[in-house]
């Protein structure tokens, strides 16, 4: 199994701080993911004076405001993101945004390798369109989408020149209530559509990141903050930086323990063998040419001597010599 690409979601729990954005970075690093991602928009491009805030961000937030007035308070401007992509490469972490809009996209085109087309998107055929111009590998969430959304998405990406994609299973709630994560159609997302998949998660904790990965995902995608009692919308379905390490160490552990596909004794169980095996030996003092029997042989440890398995081929057999109590048979 190949290394999972772990993303740490900081998404805007920033809430507007340079400062924050550049802890929060330092903080995936230190916990040890590959990717730090945050989002950048332009404001006027991503939503309408009308568009209200969904319900788990009324909830999360404690104010009745429009999305236009709530993201106003945390997006980052865009020479902002220029010093946090600088940050990133002087910590050592991969820098990437997810854009909101195609103005966005071009701003950050420069800045990074790879896309991280986010689920609201996902219908959004000219943003779709300019993402796959670019050739770049895209990573797709799914969050809300039916399958022939999904199909036509990843039409569009191919018709426009992506050709490398990862699809993320994701459910778009925040926080996700177990019984709605439906982990299994990840398996689905990738027998159906033949690219690999992944998983981007809301839920609290860390068992259903691991699940995922023991299910084959590549890529897992987590939100963090520094703390889920700051004000914000995200921030309550974020893990914090202990929980961020447990996860990452984790899946990291996971992927040792899963192994290949091939089914052989690892070193240390073929040094095992010896100890734990049996082989066919005396049950009583035998004498030279007394026919050997299910009642004069048995198998018992060590397995160094005849294999249990050549029990037809000595039972009806002659002793060769004397073998005594417990030793090993000959033939």
């Amino acid at each position: 199994m190949g290394k999972v690409l772990i993303i740490a979601e900081a998404g805007v729990n920033h809430n507007g701080s340079l400062e924050m954005a550049k802890q929060l970075v330092d903080t995936a690093h230190e916990c040890g993911a590959d990717i730090v991602k945050f989002q950048t928009a332009k404001l006027d491009s991503l939503v309408s004076k009308s568009a209200q805030m969904a319900d788990y961000q009324k909830k999360n937030i404690g104010v009745e405001e429009s999305q236009k007035e709530m993201l106003k308070k945390i997006l980052l401007s865009y020479d902002e993101f220029v010093e946090i992509a600088y940050y990133c490469k002087e910590v050592g972490i991969i820098f990437l945004s997810t854009p909101f809009d195609i103005e966005s996209i071009h701003f950050l085109n420069d800045m990074q390798d790879i896309w991280k087309v986010p689920s609201g998107e996902i219908t959004n055929y000219p943003y779709l369109v300019e993402i796959a111009k670019t050739g770049k590998k895209v990573i797709l969430s799914t969050g809300m989408a039916e399958m022939n959304e999904i199909q036509a998405a990843i039409n569009v990406l191919n018709e426009n020149g992506a050709t490398d994609i990862t699809i993320l299973h994701c459910t778009t709630e925040y926080p996700v209530p177990i019984k709605d994560v439906n982990l299994n159609a990840m398996k689905t997302l990738k027998e159906r559509l033949g690219y690999p998949v992944g998983y981007s998660d809301h839920t609290l904790g860390i068992e259903v990141d691991l699940a995922a990965v023991a299910l084959g995902a590549e890529v897992i995608e987590k939100h963090f903050t520094l703390n889920r009692d700051f004000p914000g919308p995200d921030h309550k379905a974020s893990l914090e930086p202990d929980e961020l390490k447990a996860m990452v160490d984790g899946i990291r552990k996971l992927e040792l323990a899963l192994g290949s596909t091939e089914k052989k004794p690892s070193e240390a169980e073929v040094r095992n063998r010896e100890v734990a095996r049996k082989s066919i030996v005396a049950n009583r003092k035998i004498v030279a040419g007394e026919i050997l029997t299910a009642d004069n042989v048995t198998t018992k440890r060590p397995g160094t001597g005849i294999n249990p398995m050549r029990w037809n081929e000595v039972i009806g057999t002659k002793a060769i010599r004397d073998f005594y109590e417990d030793e090993l048979i000959e033939i």
